[in-house]
């Protein structure tokens, strides 16, 4: 059973989560928050696998939220509930630790899926904002950088939101070379952690 707690400002936003997952029967909602301030003190107490934070709020926004909670603790999945226009938040969460963003007018679906991919450890990102994202995090180039074959297939495996163990079973090697080769990868494309790498696999197509 996946511990869901919903972190939004809006009541209406709120109570129309609360009718979904109550209703999704591998999914427990835990409770909710309002704000920032709340959201870390019911993080402590309830101990969610998963929390969909919204950005903008009173008292203490989502991003600081994000950050204070991952900060006690990082084994909580963040992701973020936002509008396509949050694009900046949505980097800031990132940044902060969130996992991924869904956003708020998806598909029953798309947002289910979201959280049992977050609460698996992937990265659930909304696709349809995702090359925005990636174009304010990763500067441009002229040509595709150099990867090497190996180092494509394990990049190919973590867009699809496997962890270094599993892409190390998919490919008959070892979780430290795959470590190894993500390191390299992400120094040849640009990037400095797993979302961003995803985001930039995305936009490769």
């Amino acid at each position: 059973m996946i511990r869901v707690l919903i972190v939004d400002d809006h009541r209406v936003v709120r109570l129309g989560l609360e009718a979904l997952l109550e209703e999704t029967p591998d999914i427990e909602l835990v409770g909710w928050a309002a704000d920032g301030v709340e959201a870390c003190a019911s993080a402590r107490a309830l101990l969610p696998h998963v929390i969909l934070m919204d950005l903008s709020m009173p008292r203490m926004d989502g991003v600081e939220a994000t950050r204070l909670i991952l900060a006690e603790n990082p084994s909580i999945s963040i992701v973020v509930l936002t509008s396509f226009s949050d694009r900046e938040r949505v980097l800031a969460a990132l940044d902060a630790g969130a996992i991924g963003y869904q956003l708020k007018d998806a598909e029953t679906e798309t947002l289910l899926a979201g959280i049992r991919n977050a609460a698996q450890g992937h990265a659930p990102l909304d696709p349809r904002v995702a090359s925005e994202v990636l174009a304010s995090r990763v500067s441009p180039v002229e040509r595709a950088p150099q990867l090497t074959a190996r180092e494509e297939e394990v990049l190919q495996l973590l867009a699809r939101g496997l962890l270094n163990k599993q892409i190390a079973r998919e490919l008959g090697i070892s979780e430290s070379t795959v470590k190894s080769h993500l390191g390299r990868a992400f120094q040849t494309i640009g990037v400095q952690d797993r979302t961003q790498a995803a985001l930039w696999w995305q936009r490769r197509g």
